[in-house]
């Protein structure tokens, strides 16, 4: 029974390699061609440990891997086969034929039964494996007593009718416990995957929102009484172009993973802060928040202006909305030959380090329900584009800072000055 027990040790850690390698790999089904590989060496191990009873017959548990991998991955042709050969090394004797008709049996009737039983429950499957190993077992006990007696009879029964039954328990249960994490895994990323596409809409509907309601805002003007063909004009240019404004950013959540930087130009830090606070500016006015700038040098980057423009616009409107009774938001810049940096501060509720931690993953808002959470995930997409980095550095009560980075286009300093 020692070699039995031995025999079935080699299996259960061999088993454990095998699971945590395929937990490692992170692997969404069981690879067929490694379980092949790891059944064919536990029949190998088997062999090589095996327990000569006489100079014909090797007691071992080699049916334990070959019935698993038939029932379980449909390799039990292939797995009969490896026996059949491995044993042929052992000399072609009474034992060969034995194995020889027993194997090829089993390689017919475990091909046939793979479909159906992949398909029956994990219990009924377990409950099914130990009973066919033990049928195979007692076929094979009984056989033993007409073709050579063992000496030791209990010893032999005991061993095959009980330790091949419990090795294949215990293999059976650890290969359906991994299915079934493998299922639940594929089934949380198949939720993942659905809660994106719900979200979605949300997400453009919090980038798009702007620019829409705006143009709304100029239609609800032209359907007046009274408009000049010049007013009409003006309207008619505005709606056309926020709705181009509406048009790009939604061509962004397209490939906001990677976005393209579609019209890279040569552009100046300074006219385009200017340009972008004096848009921030009334909802500046609205939440008690005065902006000051300090433009130490005036530096100039290569990127898209549009993506820039809504890469600011993002940080500076979460930088009021995080200061709901008033503060202050300083905008600076500084300038060497190799980089631009932008720095944001504001004094408002700051950001906690599992806060600040989880900023720009995919729908993590901190506002409570109020935010969609894409925002900073855009802007973290629009720096990487722009071959920038931003740090993010914060705590609660203390505000939070900002500090983009950009590689220098052009090596230009101007004096510094602040905007009213």
């Amino acid at each position: 029974m020692r070699h039995f027990l031995f025999n079935l040790s080699l299996l259960i850690i061999f088993m454990y390699i095998s699971l945590m390698w395929l937990d490692r790999q992170g692997k969404m089904s069981f690879p067929k061609r490694g379980m092949t590989l790891y059944f064919i060496a536990a029949i190998f191990t088997c062999f090589f440990f095996s327990y000569e009873l006489t100079d014909t017959i090797q007691l071992d548990l080699r049916d334990v891997p070959v019935i698993l991998g038939g029932l379980y991955f449909g390799v039990g042709p292939l797995l009969a086969i490896a026996a059949i050969f491995i044993r042929g090394f052992y000399g072609f004797d009474s034992g060969f034929i034995a194995n020889l008709l027993l194997y090829s049996l089993l390689a017919v009737l475990l091909w046939r039964l793979h479909p159906w039983f992949i398909k029956q429950v994990p219990k009924f499957r377990l409950i099914f494996s130990v009973s066919f190993i033990f049928i195979i077992s007692l076929v094979t006990v009984v056989c033993l007593e007409f073709i050579n007696p063992p000496e030791e009879k209990v010893d032999v029964w005991l061993a095959y009718l009980f330790i091949p039954p419990i090795g294949t328990c215990i293999l059976a249960y650890s290969i359906e416990f991994v299915r079934k994490n493998i299922l639940l895994r594929k089934h949380l990323i198949k939720s993942k995957k659905l809660e994106v596409v719900e979200q979605m809409g949300a997400a453009i509907s919090h980038e798009i929102r702007n620019p829409l309601t705006a143009a709304i805002g100029f239609v609800q003007l032209l359907q007046e009484n009274g408009v000049t063909a010049s007013k009409r004009k003006e309207y008619l240019s505005l709606v056309k172009g926020e709705l181009e404004s509406a048009e790009r950013v939604i061509q962004d959540y397209l490939t906001f993973s990677k976005p393209s930087l579609t019209s890279v130009e040569e552009l100046n830090i300074r006219r385009e802060l200017v340009h972008i606070l004096a848009i921030i500016q009334p909802l500046a006015n609205r939440n008690s928040v005065q902006i000051k700038t300090s433009f130490a040098g005036i530096g100039f980057i290569n990127g898209d202006r549009q993506k820039l423009h809504q890469c600011f616009l993002n940080v500076l409107k979460n930088a009021i909305e995080a200061m709901p009774a008033g503060g202050i938001l300083e905008v600076e810049t500084l300038f060497s030959a190799s980089h631009v940096t932008v720095t944001i501060r504001d004094n408002g509720l700051g950001m906690t380090k599992e806060q600040l931690d989880r900023l720009g993953e995919p729908y993590y808002t901190t506002k409570e329900g109020k935010g969609t959470g894409l925002g900073m995930m855009v802007v973290y997409s629009i720096v990487r584009a722009m071959k920038g980095t931003l740090r993010v550095e914060s705590a609660p009560g203390s505000g939070t800072v900002f500090h983009f980075i950009f590689p220098s286009a052009k090596s230009k300093t101007l004096d510094s000055f602040p905007i009213e």
